[in-house]
């Protein structure tokens, strides 16, 4: 078996820290999308803008950062042994779920009846609509929803891993998957090959939605097929890439040509939908056969584009970055409820979409620093969420006590 475990790389640090920052990017701009309402609030002033922009930074932000979080897990893996690394998943993965679920439900269950009586011209309404039924397939795991699908991709890659170790096959099947990652990589095809699948996937999925992209398993306790595709793969394929050193390199080393082919595809997909949010978004016969495919090789040629990106500019340590990587984890757990409040609060403000939803930026991810600087950095909730133990520096200690 191979076994890697490199210093630190930085540049991987701030590109999973930076993936988890774009959801809130994203997030924070749904009340101001074109179209139909699918938000809790939709705001009174709607931008092209912000939907568009919202639309290229959802094509790659989940699968970058289900790549890099099959990359870790394998290095921890290695590193710390199997019940270890089942601990430390429990401990930074699952209790942060099961302690945030129930306090994101609390704040989203005010915040839609806030949102139900300021769209009702402040008034609450007659017939407010009936909250959906929790069942198997409709329990809403909220922007949570990643560390479900996180947990799963572990005990399942576990679970593989002594399934073919008992059949003595792992360490043959793992010389192979280095063989033909080399291979591939060298090719520079590694991208088609990892979209082929996702392209399928989308052609066979009933109902699916075009401006979305992958359907986000955000529903149920059975991640829909596309998601399972697309992030299982993403996951799979960086563990298979901490097998060697080279193999990331090796794999991202076009990267200025497949970002060049992320802006060319990512055009055309944005020209095919537009930037207006429906529910029922028709495309052409021929549009709908080739833009699975046109989305599926941009969320790849992104993905590997600037993941090469960040190992060329950002290989040195920056105290800035790692400190943005570490604090990204407990920005994402708490946005949500505080970019919706501040959604709510403006939305019938008579100021331009793109005035309001840069406020919302530049108001919640400052509080939400300060909150992690205060409540988390150096308090057991770190310890929680980042698995060390940090303390104070002797100065810092004094300059408190002073």
């Amino acid at each position: 078996m191979s076994i890697v475990t490199p210093g630190r790389l930085h540049g991987l640090d701030a590109v999973r820290g930076g993936a988890l920052l774009l959801g809130i990017v994203f997030h924070a701009g749904f009340s101001f999308f074109p179209g139909d309402q699918f938000w809790l609030i939709m705001d009174t002033q709607r931008s092209a803008a912000v939907s568009g922009l919202s639309y290229v930074l959802h094509i790659f932000r989940m699968t970058i950062f289900f790549l890099l979080a099959g990359y870790f897990g394998r290095m921890q893996t290695a590193r710390l042994g199997v019940p270890s690394f089942m601990r430390d998943r429990l401990k930074r993965v699952a209790a942060p779920m099961i302690i945030f679920w129930p306090i994101m439900m609390v704040c989203f269950t005010i915040l839609a009846i806030w949102g139900f009586v300021v769209a009702n011209g402040g008034v609450i309404p007659e017939n407010p609509p009936e909250p959906p039924a929790m069942t198997l397939q409709t329990f809403p795991l909220t922007h949570l929803w990643f560390l479900y699908v996180l947990l799963l991709l572990y005990a399942g890659m576990l679970v593989g891993r002594a399934l073919l170790s008992a059949l003595r096959v792992r360490t043959a099947l793992g010389r192979m998957s280095d063989w033909v990652l080399r291979h591939v990589s060298r090719l520079g095809v590694l991208p088609i090959v990892m979209a082929m699948p996702i392209a399928v996937a989308i052609l066979y999925h009933q109902n699916w939605h075009p401006f979305f992209g992958i359907p986000t398993p955000e529903y149920g306790f059975v991640p829909n097929r596309v998601s399972v595709i697309a992030y299982g793969g993403a996951f799979g394929l960086g563990w298979l890439l901490q097998r060697e050193p080279d193999h990331l390199r090796r794999a991202t080393k076009l990267w200025p040509l497949f970002l060049l082919g992320a802006v060319a595809l990512t055009g055309y997909c944005l020209a095919m939908v537009g930037t207006t949010v429906t529910y029922y978004q028709p495309l052409s016969e021929q549009a709908a056969a080739i833009y699975p495919w046109a989305y599926a090789l941009a969320i790849w040629f992104w993905t590997f584009g600037l993941i090469g990106l960040a190992l060329k500019v950002w290989s040195e340590e920056s105290p800035a970055r790692r400190y943005i990587a570490d604090a990204s984890y407990w920005l994402y757990l708490i946005h949500l409820p505080i970019i919706m409040a501040l959604q709510i609060l403006v939305s019938q403000w008579a100021l331009p979409a793109e005035l309001k939803y840069a406020a919302i930026l530049g108001l919640s991810i400052p509080l939400m620093l300060v909150s992690y600087e205060i409540l988390v950095r150096y308090t057991f909730i770190g310890r929680l969420l980042n698995g060390r133990k940090r303390s104070r520096s002797p100065r810092h200690k004094k300059e408190i006590s002073a």
